[in-house]
């Protein structure tokens, strides 16, 4: 790896591949994230949930009826359940009452149909990858193409699957990383969780740069008695400093509704904190007023415009669905 050119080596901002090029490809697919990195993105970007059978798969919730045809297949009609997930009632299928097994026999599909109708010409092509499946991508392009190519990976709801599952996939986690030889500071690893105690244990185990995120409104879920305003004060930054080595915060904490910058950034650096915001999408539902081409939820707005305003804001990279499009490819 020593040949390898470094993940950005022009200082730019990062390019982070949200769920790969999921503006092309169904989300969390291997077709995805190769997408994303032909295209030039410095990182992949996978959510992460648990089998069964305690294997780190990529979905971007633990329930799988959004983004696979589980519905559409009637031996597993009975795995239905109802929920109650963070405070959320949710009916569905869910990853960690599969086998692995059983999700391979699963096609993904793409989450945002009628945003995406062109993404659907893909649906039932690709299986459900797993955590080792998407290390062993990044190796073999980066033998491809002699460049670093980063992973961000997200743990999702780890303190609930573990008070209602008992699945530890913090240990799960810590435990890949380690094998994969990913567990140093240099090792190319940002992980992301939307909570504290998580993040915490994960620092106090191995050395990779962690990230916070922050929702537009409330607080993590593993400590009720903090809200995301009270953590995004200087004072707040400072003892999210003493864990993380960034923030992932919505957008809008970032910019005002005028596109000028917040405080954030500023704050968030002083305090030695990097910061990524999510999320930059083509699409005109997902851009300001400003920068949309009409009024068509789907038509494809100035996404381009939205990252000029994010340089100026100072951030240190931002999760986009379309790294070919940020990178002119």
């Amino acid at each position: 790896m020593a040949d390898l050119k470094p993940v950005n080596a022009d200082g730019d901002m990062l390019v982070i591949a949200h769920r790969g090029a999921s503006g092309e490809r169904p989300e969390h697919t291997l077709a995805s994230y190769e997408r994303a990195i032909d295209q030039g993105a410095d990182y992949i970007e996978p959510d992460l949930v648990v089998t069964k059978d305690l294997v780190l798969v990529a979905r971007h919730e633990n329930e799988i009826g959004e983004t696979t045809d589980v519905a559409d297949r009637p031996e597993f009609a009975d795995r239905r359940k109802t929920k109650t997930i963070e405070g959320q009632l949710i009916n569905g299928w869910f990853a960690e009452d599969f086998t692995l097994a059983e999700l391979r026999t699963l096609r993904a599909k793409e989450r945002m149909p009628a945003l995406r109708p062109g993404n659907t010409a893909y649906d039932g092509l690709y299986q459900v990858p797993t955590f080792a499946e998407i290390v062993a991508l990044k190796r073999a392009k980066e033998a491809e193409t002699g460049r670093r190519i980063g992973i961000y990976p997200e743990l999702k709801h780890p303190t609930w699957l573990l008070q209602e599952t008992g699945i530890d996939t913090v240990d799960l986690l810590v435990r890949q990383l380690r094998e994969e030889g990913l567990d140093g500071a240099d090792a190319d690893v940002f992980v992301q969780i939307f909570e504290v105690g998580p993040l915490q244990r994960i620092d106090a185990m191995i050395d990779v740069p962690l990230i916070l995120l922050i929702r537009p409104e409330g607080g993590p879920y593993d400590e009720p008695g903090m809200t995301w305003a009270g953590m995004m004060t200087p004072i707040g930054l400072s003892e999210v400093a003493e864990y993380a080595d960034g923030i992932g915060p919505w957008m809008g904490h970032v910019l005002n509704d005028d596109g000028t910058p917040s405080d954030l950034v500023r704050d968030a650096h002083a305090a030695g904190l990097q910061v990524h915001p999510w999320t930059v999408r083509k699409e005109n539902v997902f851009l300001p007023p400003s920068l949309r081409s009409d009024a068509s939820e789907n038509g494809v707005g100035n996404m381009i415009g939205l990252v000029k305003l994010l340089e100026a804001a100072g951030v240190d990279g931002y999760f986009t669905d379309d790294p070919g499009l940020v990178r002119g490819e």
